[in-house]
C-alpha cells in the first residue's frame, strides 16, 4: 500500500505543477500532508517536516548565501568578461546562443555546484535570450542537463557519494568514467545546436551589430529602445511563439507568457528589466582582481572541502558586501536587491523538506525502491549494473542523491555481486541519471534556475525531462560500448 500510495503521491505532485493547478511550493507542502494523513500518520506529520527541514537548512543556508555573494559578484562586474566573450561568439545568431548556453554551464559546472552554476549561466544568459525574444525553457533545460552530466565530478557530489557507499575509491569510479561523460556532454551541446537551429528558425538571425545599432555599448541593455527585435521588427512586441511550422514545443511557446506569468518583466520594457548593463553604477572596476581572487579562493576552499559550504559562503558573502559596498545603505541595498532570490528559493528548499521528509519518514521512499529493485527478473542478475544505471533514471528524480545512493546504491550492489558484476560498475552506473536528477523538484538548485529566469517549473518540467533522460541513456549506451559499465 505504502508503494502504490507514494508513486500516486508523485505523480500527483507532477501532474498538479506541470498543469499549472497549483504551485510548486503549495504542491510540495500541501499534497505530500493530505498522503501523510491519508496513509494514516499524520499524527506524525510535525516530526516528519522538522526532520526534513534539519536536514535542508544546511542546503536553505548555503543557497541564501551563495545568491547574495554571486549577486554581488554580477552587480560588481566580475562576469562582465565572460558575458561579452559568449556574446561575441553568439553574434546575435539564436543557435549559437544555445549552444553557448550549453558551453557556459559546461564550464562553470566545474566548481561542482549547481546554485553557482545556474546563478552565473542564467544571468549572463538572460538578458540576450528575452533581446532576442527567444524561448526562456530551452535555456534553463540546456543549462539543467550540461551540469547534470558535469555533476558528476569527483567533488560535485554524486561520485563522492557512490564512492562512500559502496566502499570504493571516488577516482577509480570517475576516471574510466570521463569518455562516457564526455560523449554525454557532446550530445548536450548537439541537441543545443538542433534546439538553437529551431530556434533561428523561429526568429531568423541578425549580426550583434544589427541587434545594437542605436546603442552598440548597451549589449546586455533591455530590449525595446528602438532597435530591432530578433524578429527584425521595430519597437518590442515579441515575435509569436505558438503555431507555425518550426515553432517549437508547447512548452517552448509558453516560455515567453510564463516569464510574465511568473512575474517577470517585458522583455520590451526598458524601466524593468536592464540585464548586465555596462555602466550601473554598481561596478567596481578597481575590485576586479580582488573579486576574482576571493572568488577562486572561494572555489578552492570548496573543492578541498576545508570548511562545510554553507559556511564558506557567509563568510565571502560578508567579505564581499563589507569590501565592495562599505557604506551601510549600500549594503543594504544590494541584499535587498537579490531579496526576492533568496526567499524564493529557500522558501522553496524548505517547502521541499516537507515532501522529502513525508516520503522518507513514512517509508514511502523505501518501499518503492524495494519494490522496483525486487521486480528486476532473476536472468537480469549479470547484467545489473545496466539495470542499475536504467533505475538511476527514476530513482534520482524521485529521490534526494543521499537516500539513492546510501539506500538503494548498496542493494543493488549485493545484487551484483551474487552474479559477479563489481561495484565499481554499479557505482558507475549509477551516475547516468544525473542529467536528469538536476532537474528533480528535490534538487533545491533547479529553484534557483528557474526562479532567476522567470520560468514555470511546470514549463521546465515538461520540456526538459524527456531530453534529459534521452542524454542520460547516451551516457549509459557510451558507458556500455566504452566496456566501463
Amino acid at each position: 500500500m505504502l508503494t502504490i500510495l507514494g508513486f500516486v503521491m508523485i505523480a500527483t505532485f507532477l501532474v498538479l505543477i506541470m498543469m499549472k493547478k497549483m504551485s510548486p511550493m503549495g504542491a510540495l507542502v500541501l499534497i505530500p500532508a493530505l498522503f501523510c494523513v491519508l496513509v494514516g500518520k499524520g499524527a506524525h506529520l510535525g516530526d516528519y517536516v522538522l526532520k526534513g527541514v534539519g536536514d535542508l537548512a544546511p542546503t536553505a543556508a548555503m543557497l541564501m548565501f551563495a545568491i547574495i555573494y554571486f549577486g554581488v559578484m554580477i552587480d560588481v562586474g566580475l562576469f562582465d568578461p565572460i558575458v561579452r566573450l559568449i556574446l561575441r561568439f553568439c553574434k546575435a545568431d539564436p543557435m549559437r546562443v544555445v549552444v553557448g548556453t550549453a558551453i557556459l554551464a559546461a564550464i562553470v559546472s566545474l566548481d561542482g555546484d549547481g546554485s553557482t552554476t545556474f546563478m552565473i549561466t542564467v544571468s549572463a544568459m538572460v538578458p540576450l535570450y528575452r533581446r532576442l525574444k527567444m524561448s526562456l525553457v530551452v535555456m534553463t533545460g540546456v543549462a539543467a542537463m550540461a551540469n547534470g552530466v558535469m555533476n558528476t565530478l569527483p567533488w560535485g557530489g554524486p561520485t563522492a557519494r557512490a564512492a562512500a557507499a559502496l566502499k570504493v575509491d571516488a577516482s577509480d569510479i570517475f576516471v574510466p568514467m570521463i569518455p562516457a561523460l564526455a560523449v554525454g556532454l557532446l550530445f548536450v551541446i548537439a541537441l543545443s545546436y538542433g534546439l538553437g537551429l529551431r530556434e533561428r528558425r523561429r526568429l531568423g538571425v541578425l549580426t550583434l551589430d544589427e541587434v545594437t545599432a542605436d546603442e552598440p555599448e548597451q549589449v546586455l541593455v533591455g530590449a525595446g529602445s528602438g532597435g530591432k527585435g530578433a524578429n527584425g521588427r521595430q519597437g518590442g512586441k515579441a515575435a509569436p511563439t505558438g503555431g507555425g511550422a518550426g515553432s517549437g514545443t508547447d512548452a517552448e511557446a509558453a516560455s515567453t507568457s510564463a516569464a510574465k506569468g511568473s512575474g517577470a518583466p517585458d522583455a520590451s520594457d526598458d524601466d524593468e528589466f536592464k540585464g548586465l548593463d555596462p555602466h550601473r553604477a554598481t561596478l567596481r572596476p578597481k575590485l576586479y582582481w580582488f573579486n576574482a581572487a576571493l572568488t577562486v579562493a572561494l572555489l578552492a576552499l570548496m573543492v578541498t572541502e576545508t570548511m562545510p559550504i554553507p559556511v564558506l559562503f557567509l563568510l565571502a558573502a560578508a567579505v564581499a558586501l563589507t569590501v565592495n559596498f562599505p557604506h551601510m545603505n549600500d549594503q543594504k541595498a544590494r541584499i535587498a536587491a537579490h531579496a526576492e532570490n533568496v526567499v524564493n528559493v529557500s522558501g522553496m528548499v524548505f517547502a521541499a523538506a516537507v515532501f522529502t521528509g513525508v516520503l522518507t519518514g513514512t517509508g514511502m521512499v523505501e518501499h518503492m525502491a524495494r519494490w522496483l529493485v525486487d521486480g528486476v527478473p532473476e536472468g537480469m542478475g549479470p547484467h545489473m549494473a545496466v539495470v542499475t544505471g536504467v533505475l538511476s533514471l527514476p530513482l534520482t528524480y524521485f529521490m534526494s542523491n543521499d537516500g539513492f545512493y546510501f539506500g538503494i546504491v548498496p542493494i543493488l550492489a549485493e545484487a551484483g555481486a551474487a552474479h559477479g558484476v563489481s561495484a565499481l560498475e554499479i557505482a558507475r552506473a549509477s551516475l547516468v541519471g544525473q542529467a536528469l536528477h538536476m532537474s528533480s523538484p528535490l534538487v533545491p538548485a533547479v529553484y534557483v534556475l528557474v526562479g532567476m529566469a522567470k520560468v514555470e517549473f511546470g514549463d521546465h518540467t515538461r520540456f526538459t525531462v524527456k531530453w534529459a533522460a534521452l542524454t542520460s541513456l547516451v551516457v549509459l549506451a557510451a558507458g556500455l560500448a566504452f566496456g566501463i559499465i
